[in-house]
């Protein structure tokens, strides 16, 4: 089968190794590289670097919308069908209806569930005990097309937007094929159980010390690698990569520990591996040894 492909980053790597695998994927879409690390250079997307080890073309406009020269570029292609997977961009409806079986999507939720841009942190922020990929047919709204094909996955009660990502980065590489190999039949979404996901920004990493424990321990889980969590001490930042739940009250934001335990609004939140700026992650322990921050001290 002739596709196209349409993904930028990590998340869609697995699925274009494996379409180029098993079709002919004649070009690849994805985000134009951007400045990036210390130096700024010019970064390439994780799926521009895999297509191009692949050697398939790659394409990277800038906008779709209003790029006439794009749109008759993907249609001249004369793909059977387009896979899409955390593009980045909306296709519009001439690009929709250019291939033979339309554009599909690899969606990381069960639709209708977390439609948007950040379904996986969504879920696990949530407390949701399983979530899943969803093969969509494509249309004009978003995440809103009909359903070919769904595979659930456990949420582990520890489980990171990491080690979640990962999962279902490999389920959705799997069930992409079956959908091209099978055609099922394309089931409307539910008008029911319609949530949304939106994108996610560093600002929503800070911790608030008034919610619960066990929301904030979901947060810091949800929210690794991106976009972190974060609170204040004496003024500075202080990245919170891991914690877990822990026994205290007090003061919401209060230390009531030698092991950085943090009182919430119910329970503590223990801190187990913390970055202050401009130094290297490390346990709590090691980051104690360097810093003093008695019982009593408060976090922003």
């Amino acid at each position: 089968m002739n596709l196209v492909f349409m993904g930028s980053p990590d998340f869609a790597v697995p699925a274009l190794t494996a379409l180029a695998a098993a079709h002919r994927v004649l070009a690849v879409y994805c985000q134009p590289p951007k400045p990036a690390g210390r130096g700024m250079a010019e970064t390439k997307c994780a799926v521009h670097r895999a297509a191009e080890a692949l050697g398939i073309q790659v394409r990277t406009p800038a906008r779709l919308k209003r790029d006439e020269a794009a749109q008759q570029g993907f249609a001249a292609l004369g793909a059977d069908a387009a896979v899409v997977a955390a593009y980045g961009l909306i296709l519009p409806p001439a690009m929709l209806e250019a291939p033979t079986r339309g554009c599909l999507n690899i969606h990381a939720s069960l639709l209708p569930r977390w439609r948007g841009a950040a379904p996986i942190s969504a879920a696990i922020l949530a407390g949701d005990a399983e979530t899943g990929i969803t093969i969509m047919r494509m249309d004009e709204g978003l995440d809103t097309g009909p359903i070919l094909l769904a595979e659930r996955t456990a949420i582990g009660p520890r489980e990171t937007a990491a080690s979640l990502h990962d999962r279902l980065a490999g389920i959705g590489a799997r069930l992409i094929l079956r959908a091209l190999a099978e055609d099922p039949p394309a089931i409307p979404q539910p008008d029911q159980g319609v949530t949304h996901a939106p994108k996610l920004a560093r600002a929503d990493g800070r911790l608030d010390w008034s919610k619960d424990a066990a929301a904030l321990d979901r947060q810091v889980r949800a929210f690794d690698p991106w976009p972190g969590t974060f609170c204040l001490l004496d003024g500075a930042v202080l990245k919170v990569l891991e914690a877990e739940p822990a026994e205290g009250a007090g003061p919401p934001g209060t230390v009531l520990d030698e092991r950085l335990s943090v009182a919430c609004g119910q329970g503590a939140l223990r801190l187990v591996r913390v970055q202050a700026a401009g130094r290297r992650a490390m346990d709590a322990a090691d980051f104690l040894r360097g810093h003093s921050v008695p019982a009593g001290t408060r976090l922003g």
